[in-house]
């Protein structure tokens, strides 16, 4: 069955392991607490044995088959891990539906991936997985979740923090879990009464801040200027190509171009998001764009995408990321008259 994290502690101490547990997502520490949290009820169910498969292209099954049917003659209790590096290819998909289909009783299956695209979710193979146990999917913290995600655990750790200091945490290890994490258990050393300020932030705590290019997008949807500006010069000083952000701002006004010009139709948003594989997660972002200005101003964003282009390809002189850096400011904050489109 398909849980979510919030049930996970709990389905662990109301229920018996099943045979098999998959946990996917991109964000490493929810992903390792999650299985910490597993590992522990395992050797509280007195299954003390850890065996750990890392599963590549050339996964063929035979370790898994073979870990499972040796292990079990020793009347050991195991928990057989696969790390899953790369899809599943035929022969490990094979395998593992052998040992669903026989799983030994002794022995507990986990495995951890990645996120899982939404046509492998709906595989039959995959469904006989979770039919067979739980598959528990990770999201990350999104950005408007971070702050309360931050406050809580600064509580469960023992610390009172005021909101400058969540505020400044924040902003100092967005996109990073665990640095957030390490952050506050530095935090827990250099208090005595559990009292956390912003000073105190300001003086022990180093920007940790880790972006993607899907950070970028979510910042500069939802209208979030200073963040965007932030973001974009994070990615630029880690190396990320210039044409793949614009790449990126390119799809994001088309989409919401598109999802304007469908509004203007009288269409349902919510069908024009499934259209167009908009996620829940992401929708808000863009509905927020859609309020923030007419479809005239974001075809005319789209047009302008072509100097950076040219700039890019060195058909003209300059600096692509300070256009880049413009047409942010212009999707962004479109009353600011910083961008003459």
């Amino acid at each position: 069955m398909k849980i979510v994290a919030a049930q996970l502690a709990k389905n662990l101490k109301s229920m018996p392991l099943p045979s098999v547990i998959w946990l996917s997502g991109d964000e490493p520490l929810l992903v390792i607490e999650a299985n910490d949290l597993i590992r522990a009820q395992a050797k509280r169910a007195g299954i003390a044995g850890r065996i750990l498969i890392d599963v590549d292209a050339s996964f063929d099954g035979s370790e898994l088959i073979a870990a499972n049917q040796s292990l079990s003659l020793f009347g050991d209790r195991e928990l057989i891990e696969l790390r899953l590096h790369a899809k599943f290819n035929d022969k490990g998909r094979k395998a593992l539906m052998e040992y669903i289909s026989q799983p030994n009783p002794d022995n507990l299956l986990v495995i951890v991936s990645s996120r899982l695209e939404s046509a492998q979710t709906k595989a039959k193979w995959f469904l006989q997985v979770v039919a067979a146990g739980w598959w528990l999917p990770i999201w990350p913290i999104e950005h408007n979740q971070l702050a309360g995600w931050i406050r809580t655990r600064m509580q469960q750790a023992g610390l009172q923090p005021d909101p400058d200091a969540v505020t400044l945490l924040v902003d100092r290890v967005d996109g990073n879990l665990l640095a957030a994490k390490q952050e506050i258990d530095k935090l827990q050393l250099l208090t005595g009464d559990g009292q956390i300020s912003a000073e105190m932030i300001l003086n022990s705590v180093s920007d940790s801040s880790r972006y993607t290019v899907f950070d970028l997008s979510s910042a500069f949807l939802a209208g979030d200027l200073t963040r965007t500006l932030k973001i974009m010069h994070g990615l630029a000083g880690e190396g990320t190509e210039a044409p793949i952000v614009l790449w990126l701002i390119s799809r994001e006004l088309r989409l919401v171009i598109e999802l304007c010009e469908a509004q203007v139709r009288n269409q349902p948003v919510q069908e024009v998001f499934k259209r167009l594989r908009i996620f829940e997660q992401r929708q808000n972002d863009y509905q927020l764009a859609m309020r923030r200005a007419p479809v005239n101003h974001y075809q005319r964003c789209l047009i302008a995408c072509s100097k950076i282009d040219a700039m890019i390809k060195g058909q003209t002189k300059g600096d692509p990321w300070t256009l880049i850096s413009e047409m942010l400011v212009a999707i962004s904050t479109p009353q600011l008259p910083a961008y003459q489109l």
